[in-house]
């Protein structure tokens, strides 16, 4: 793991303004998330939000037979527990974690007392919201349309916009279960891209050696979810805030 990381390595929490940091900052816990471990539990209780800093978090679905598949993935552009913004408790996906690494997180009740306040996290959530219906969405569809190597060069290409540098720490196993395929088409989508050049592969660890071509190699659905993200993260900076009700004049008589 890296050294211990800030708050504003994330891109939600950086956006914050003083006010907020200050109501919040003080009630964040820095955890460490290691390899595979469960942060929510298909139809678990949520009692924290994440907001990871250099670690990455895959939502899955889990099938009745114990296989799974990703459905998406949370790093340091966003944050993990959506499900208390739409006034749900319990989650209906698995989280594990993908990438091992930091998170920031949040207890519910700070969550929902802050979202009482109309202010600038519950308006960053919910354009974070719609980022991740995008990124769901073309999970679904790539799943069902393209190539296992296409799906590889996307889950890759989002695993790495969300981490620094090029390399991922992950088995063939693993990866074959976040795509919810057979491992011997992973396998055999990794050697392609390893006599192409574009990565090298070495006892679970994955550099991008061509970033250029890995992203020509992808489907559109990588460029559909980067659209949206950017968007989010464009306009982040900005701090624009819904105004507290209780905090604009009454009309007088």
């Amino acid at each position: 793991m890296s050294s211990k990381p800030e708050p504003q390595q994330n891109h939600l929490l950086a956006a914050l303004s003083p006010d907020v940091q200050n109501r919040l900052y003080s009630d964040l816990e820095l955890v460490p998330l290691k390899l595979r471990a469960v942060l929510y539990e298909t139809r678990g209780r949520t009692h924290h939000v994440y907001f990871p800093t250099d670690s990455i978090i895959s939502v899955q679905y889990l099938f009745e037979n114990g296989s799974s598949t990703a459905i998406s993935i949370v790093g340091n552009e966003g944050l993990l527990g959506l499900n208390l913004l739409l006034g749900a408790e319990f989650t209906p996906s698995r989280s594990l974690v993908q990438s091992a690494g930091y998170a920031y997180r949040l207890p519910r009740r700070q969550v929902a007392d802050e979202f009482k306040r109309h202010g600038e996290l519950l308006l960053l959530m919910l354009r974070y919201t719609q980022a991740m219906i995008t990124q769901i969405s073309q999970t679904a569809v790539c799943n069902r349309k393209h190539t296992i190597g296409q799906q590889l060069c996307r889950w890759l290409l989002l695993s790495l916009d969300r981490l620094a540098g090029e390399h991922l720490t992950m088995t063939q196993e693993f990866i074959a279960s976040m795509l919810g395929v057979r491992r011997e088409g992973v396998t055999a989508a990794a050697l392609n891209l390893q006599e192409q050049g574009v990565i090298s592969y070495s006892r679970g660890k994955i550099t991008v050696l061509d970033r250029p071509k890995l992203e020509t190699l992808s489907c559109e659905c990588y460029s559909v979810v980067k659209k949206e993200t950017d968007l989010l993260l464009d306009y982040v900076p900005q701090r624009q805030v819904i105004p507290n009700p209780d905090s604009i004049p009454k009309a007088t008589a």
